[in-house]
């Protein structure tokens, strides 16, 4: 796993309101043949746009995806979540297919985000994108204990495994990033745009490009935009919390003797 940051958390500050002390932190997901370092590498740009307000943190899948050419080893650096096709190999436009290590995949991301977290955000690109609306789906019919409160998702699409299509049957209603090119000649962007439907609460990027994640000055502020509106709703909550803590406090009796008294009173 790459750690984005370790710095550690400090309580947000009622009096200097505009001041930053918490991040999000957000758990990435890579594409079909990709891996948590080489994702997290190609992020760099994007990274710098938002790290005032996003620690993001990067994981491995747990399977080697099927070499290219036929006969070779798999590659300890392509890496994929599950396979949708018989042979053991992955295509996003692949329809009716299996979801072969698709459960061995959900347990892993299950596990980090309980031992990792807390974490606020999905966010997965290609394959990794697909991943975080399953997830978003299975979160929403409370069938996975992940429960992001918002999701980004690049070059995403619907999963076309059988098995997941129970997945889509509730519409989403967390805050939700779609980011897609308009030249994907791997995943167009009608798929993108289905995957978008799917949820309620949409903010859509599109770009000229083609598979990959932009993060030139003409997307900055849509991702700093949407970052700082996830941070403000963090802390707003966090408050939330802390002050019915609070207040559940002191509703409890000081000690011992005040029960002890109550309840011989009312003998």
């Amino acid at each position: 796993m790459t750690n984005e940051a370790t710095s550690s958390r400090q309580k947000p500050s009622s009096t200097k309101p505009l001041e930053i002390t918490e991040k999000v932190r957000v758990l990435c997901l890579h594409g079909y043949r990709q891996n948590g370092e080489s994702f997290k590498s190609k992020l760099g740009s994007f990274r710098k746009h938002v790290n005032k307000y996003t620690e993001f943190v990067f994981i491995d899948a747990p399977h080697k995806a099927k070499p290219m050419e036929e006969g070779a080893e798999p590659q300890a650096d392509q890496l994929s979540w599950w396979f949708n096709k018989d042979d053991g190999s992955f295509k996003g436009t692949n329809k009716n297919g299996p979801a072969f290590g698709f459960q061995e995949s959900l347990k892993l991301v299950e596990e980090t985000w309980k031992t990792q977290g807390p974490f606020q955000g999905l966010l997965g690109f290609s394959q990794g994108a697909c991943f975080v609306g399953l997830i978003c789906g299975l979160a929403k019919k409370k069938l996975t204990s992940i429960k992001p409160e918002f999701a980004i998702m690049s070059s995403g699409f619907l999963s076309g495994s059988l098995v997941h299509k129970s997945a889509y049957e509730e519409s989403v209603i967390i805050p939700t990033l779609h980011i897609y090119g308009l030249s994907d000649e791997i995943i167009p962007k009608e798929m993108s745009q289905e995957l978008a439907n799917h949820f309620k609460n949409v903010e859509v990027l599109e770009h000229n490009g083609g598979h990959y994640f932009p993060a030139t000055s003409q997307q900055k502020q849509t991702y700093i935009n949407f970052f700082q509106d996830r941070l403000q709703e963090y802390l707003e909550n966090l408050e939330l919390q802390q002050t019915s803590n609070a207040a559940f406090v002191e509703e409890q009796p000081q000690n011992s003797e005040d029960v002890s008294d109550s309840l011989e009173e009312s003998d």
